[in-house]
Formats: structure tokens, C-alpha cells, sequence
């Protein structure tokens, strides 16, 4: 694997109370990558790329700590000038709903040309072209014409590719796309699915795939880092995962996945409810569901160790499906 593009260290963020929603998360981006941030609702995944766009959401979050370094500048230390810059140009993202993020009363050519007028001081003439050109990248059909249409004119698998458009219309170097397919038809999930994993593999980017569905992951990711409650519990390479987690969270995520043969029965869940941001737990947030939860968990954060002959993939757990390093010799 190439070296990181992207290497975030101990990033947390905190709400007006100053609980952690987001706690010690840390994983590493190399170019041409996709990983997957995996995740039931209210899990952390978009606050966490939120914060790295230094975009968070609502009021009362701030950064509690931690690094992301892009080469060798951590973005965290930027002042707001230096950020616009980096934002668009060296980190662009596809956020869950395009309708509320395309501006209404401009055209979807404007949106794009403005943005290559600002980051690279192009002409009217030259930026419309850009435009155009993006729109046809990401599979509009009649670009020409559409570049002048507004977001209320296209469809919602539609706006979903202008999105990208804008996304992309700085040459960032990673994307970060939050629930790409929400709300789109199973069609338009794979035709959008499909045109991600084209873009990353003609312009090399890195992409941080938001998402709760494994299935989704399976079809596009190389690596998946799997969060509960604010916290990391297991990354590791896409089939080692899948085929062997360590983590009881992620088996239990496995286990929720409908299967398309033999489908008779109930649907497996989880047993219980996410805990509440007011109501974390000092120990693992994870083990008032958890089957294999023993003496030390409730008061006591695991580590996020690596397994026993694969230090690329890790968990933070004190009874793991599988060893762990810190499980040699015991």
C-alpha cells in the first residue's frame, strides 16, 4: 500500500457538556484507497469527517483534541484562511443530502464554475467549460444544456451526481462521501456505487465511504474501520473483517445483513440500544449489548490492539472472537 495521504491521530470532539462524542478515533488514508466508516445512526462516522473538514454540524461541538495531517500539515492547526483553501482543493465532500446542499437559485454550472473561479482563478469562459466538462465526468447527459438547469430540475440520482461534480471541481486528493446512496432507488445506489469507484480508480483518489450498509462495503471498500458510540472497535483490510471479525459489535452488524438465499426466519438484531451521549459509560460503550462482556468492561476503555498475526488489523476488546496480541502467552 502507498503511503497515507490522509493520517488522523486521537481526534475527538466534544458537545456543549463536554462529553465526547467523538473519542480517540485515529486510522490512516492511502492514495487510491476507499475505506469504509461503518456504523449504526448517531455512531459518530459523519461528526467525525465533519470535524476534519473543520465543517462541524450544529452548535455547541468543538475539537476536544487530536491531529489529521495531510502530508506534512495538520489541518487542525489551520486558521480559518488557511482552511477554505485546504477545504474543496485537498478534501471535498459528497454530503447525505444533495438537495440541501446544491444552493436552490443557482445553476448547477455556476455552483461548479464558482468554485474553479476561486481556487484557481479561471475565466468565465474557462470555468463554464470546467463545468461542463465535470457534469459529462460524472455521467450527465447533455451536459451543454445542463450546466445551465438548476438542482430542482434534476432527479435525485441526478442530483446526486451534481453533487460529486462540485465535489470534484477542485481536484481534491481525497472525498468524503457521506451516505452517497440514501434515498435513491436500488438502480440509481449502483450506477452512483459504480461512478465512485471509477472516479478513484482514473483520478486516484482516496475516498472515506460514510455508511451503516456492509453490503455497500462490500462491493466498493478496501479497508473498513467499524465505529460505536463515538468510538473506533475494529479496522482492518475488507475481507479479514467480514470473513473474521474480532469485534462482538461488528459480528453482530454482520449478523443483521439480510442474505438472499434461504431467507426464511426472523431478521437477527442487536440486542438493546445505543447508549445517549449523556449517558456513556467510563468503560466500553458497547458492553451493556454485549454477549462476551465480562468484570472489566463497564469501568475500564479497551485498547485498540492488533490481532495475532495481522498487525493491519485491530480491535478494541477484552474478550475478542478472536486473539489478540495482547492474548500471546495467556
Amino acid at each position: 500500500m502507498s503511503a497515507p495521504v490522509l493520517r488522523v491521530n486521537h481526534l475527538t470532539v466534544n458537545n456543549r457538556q463536554g462529553t465526547a462524542l467523538v473519542e480517540d478515533v485515529s486510522f490512516t488514508l492511502a492514495a487510491g484507497e476507499m475505506l469504509g466508516l461503518v456504523g449504526e445512526s448517531g455512531s459518530g462516522k459523519t461528526v467525525t469527517c465533519r470535524a476534519l473538514m473543520r465543517l462541524l454540524p450544529g452548535e455547541g461541538l468543538t475539537m476536544g483534541g487530536g491531529e489529521a495531517w495531510l502530508g506534512e500539515t495538520d489541518i487542525m492547526t489551520l486558521d480559518p484562511r488557511q482552511m477554505t483553501r485546504v477545504r474543496g482543493h485537498q478534501l471535498g465532500m459528497i454530503f447525505q443530502n444533495p438537495a440541501s446542499h446544491l444552493n436552490p437559485v443557482m445553476t448547477v454550472g455556476g455552483q461548479i464554475a464558482e468554485s474553479r473561479r476561486a481556487h484557481f482563478g479561471a475565466g468565465r469562459r474557462e470555468a463554464r467549460a470546467a463545468a461542463v466538462g465535470l457534469l459529462r465526468r460524472v455521467g450527465i447527459p447533455d451536459p451543454e444544456r445542463r450546466v445551465d438547469h438548476y438542482p430542482h430540475e434534476f432527479s435525485g440520482g441526478m442530483r446526486q451526481r451534481a453533487m460529486i461534480a462540485v465535489a470534484l471541481s477542485c481536484e481534491p486528493k481525497i472525498l468524503i462521501a457521506d451516505e452517497p446512496t440514501t434515498a435513491l432507488d436500488v438502480t440509481v445506489q449502483v450506477q452512483i456505487l459504480r461512478l465512485l469507484m471509477d472516479l478513484r480508480d482514473r483520478l486516484g483518489l482516496a475516498i472515506i465511504m460514510i455508511t451503516h450498509d456492509l453490503g455497500v462495503v462490500a462491493q466498493t471498500c478496501d479497508r473498513i474501520a467499524v465505529m460505536y458510540a463515538g468510538r473506533l472497535c475494529e479496522v482492518g483490510d475488507k475481507r479479514r473483517v467480514l470473513a473474521q471479525p474480532l469485534h462482538p459489535y461488528t459480528q453482530g452488524l454482520i449478523d443483521c445483513q439480510p442474505v438472499s438465499e434461504g431467507g426464511g426466519g426472523r431478521l437477527k438484531t442487536i440486542a438493546g440500544q445505543p447508549p445517549s451521549a449523556d449517558g456513556f459509560a467510563p468503560g466500553c460503550r458497547f458492553h451493556t449489548r454485549c454477549p462476551r462482556a465480562g468484570e472489566a468492561c463497564p469501568s475500564v476503555q479497551p485498547p485498540l490492539l492488533a490481532a495475532r498475526g495481522d498487525p493491519a488489523h485491530g480491535a478494541a476488546c477484552f474478550y475478542p472472537l478472536h486473539a489478540l496480541t495482547h492474548r500471546e502467552g495467556s
